[in-house]
């Protein structure tokens, strides 16, 4: 079976049965190829149901969990996207087809170094990538329309909510180390709304708003 139908197979069987309807998220799932960001090894298994190892102990996230977390920032176009944890870049990748510009923050050297050369071998261009704590958001280019963080923390780190823009959206998991609830918060009007969107498990939020490494 070639990528393009397993692509296509994916968003058939395990995205639009679970809820995934925003066209835009489908098209960009459809057309980001997700096997260039997982090592060779396991390439055949890019478009599986689950989450795959990408090295230093993180992991690229399944299908549906990238999906549901793009389609709750309801992006239109225009935005500019802060993401907190680049891993392999493909969420990364993702959010480059829907929105103005992705600013990305990863702590980790070496998976920054690489999801900045799969996404240039790509040719994605609207993203910024820089090395940092990621739970400090980067008030440099605030406020975001829209926040996404792919890593677990105890809490809503308070810089993230004070660079979100109003209006603005915000998908972050919180929870223990163990296991979270995934949550869409959302800035309208200087008031904050809590919405849980699914029960996850990800890799812990490291940083001086997170987790201690």
């Amino acid at each position: 079976m070639s990528f393009e139908s397993s692509r296509l197979r994916m968003i058939r069987e395990q995205l639009l049965p679970r809820g995934i309807h925003d066209k835009r998220v489908l098209d960009a799932m459809a057309h980001v190829p997700r096997h260039i960001f997982v090592q060779d090894a396991i390439r055949n298994q890019a478009y599986g149901d689950h989450c795959l190892p990408i090295g230093a102990g993180q992991t690229i996230s399944q299908p549906y969990i990238v999906a549901l977390m793009t389609q709750a920032l309801a992006l239109q176009g225009d935005e500019s996207v802060l993401e907190i944890g680049t891993g392999c870049g493909y969420q990364t990748a993702i959010l480059a087809q829907l929105c103005h510009r992705v600013l990305t923050v990863e702590r980790i050297k070496q998976l920054h170094i690489k999801a900045r050369s799969t996404l240039d071998q790509l040719q994605i261009f609207n993203v910024i990538c820089t090395i940092d704590d990621g739970t400090l958001g980067w008030p440099q280019y605030s406020p975001f329309d829209a926040i996404i963080v792919t890593a677990g923390g105890p809490e809503i780190p308070q810089p993230l909510i004070d660079q979100l823009a109003d209006p603005g959206r915000m998908v972050i998991p919180v929870g223990d180390r163990e296991s979270q609830q995934l949550v869409l918060l959302e800035k309208r009007d200087n008031e904050l709304s809590r919405q849980v969107l699914e029960h996850v498990r990800f890799v812990n939020l490291i940083g001086g708003h997170g987790w201690q490494e």
